[in-house]
């Protein structure tokens, strides 16, 4: 570990972090968020961003649409990873998100999510974890393969609510024994 990732921890979301995350998505870049894969038009209004987070926050993980983590660099709150499409007991979809560039290309996402991994598994009871990024960001791809996602496919789908129709990368991660560590 070095100086840049020996700071790195996660937490699940709190009631508090609901303005940063839609800040991300209400305040970033356009052009980045397409380079996300992202259709502008699909973006949520904040108030309905902020319900939505705040139900989840509430409900048992059995209950779960979503579950975020906050990932942090001294303490202090960089980016998000959550899972949707929750089949509990079964599977989730994840989402990785570091908020600003300067902590981008640094190996900071794949420490982090090496830590989130574990955490999706225990609470969710997963079997199978799987990440669908847009095929042409180089960045999730890179980080998902580093952190040992299996490369399952190429195709083209709308990958999640707030995207446009597009080629994605499918990649899984199973949990096995001797990896919780």
């Amino acid at each position: 570990m070095n100086q840049v990732t020996s700071n790195l921890s996660i937490r699940e979301i709190r009631e508090s972090d609901i303005s940063l995350i839609a800040d991300y998505w209400l305040k970033s870049d356009l052009e980045f968020l397409k380079s996300l894969g992202v259709d502008l038009k699909k973006l949520p209004e904040r108030e309905g961003l902020t319900t939505m987070l705040k139900k989840q926050i509430a409900l048992p993980y059995s209950e779960k649409q979503s579950l975020a983590l906050i990932w942090e660099n001294d303490k202090k709150p960089i980016g998000h990873c959550n899972v949707n499409g929750i089949n509990f007991g079964k599977e989730a979809t994840m989402h990785l998100h570091l908020w600003n560039v300067e902590n981008r290309k640094k190996g900071i996402g794949v420490c982090l999510l090496k830590q989130s991994i574990p955490f999706f598994f225990e609470k969710l009871n997963l079997e199978t974890l799987w990440c669908e990024p847009y095929a042409h960001n180089p960045a999730p791809n890179k980080t998902l393969m580093k952190a040992g996602f299996e490369f399952v496919k190429r195709y083209v789908t709308i990958p999640g609510s707030l995207n446009f129709e597009q080629e994605v990368n499918r990649y899984r991660f199973l949990m096995r024994s001797g990896d919780e560590n």
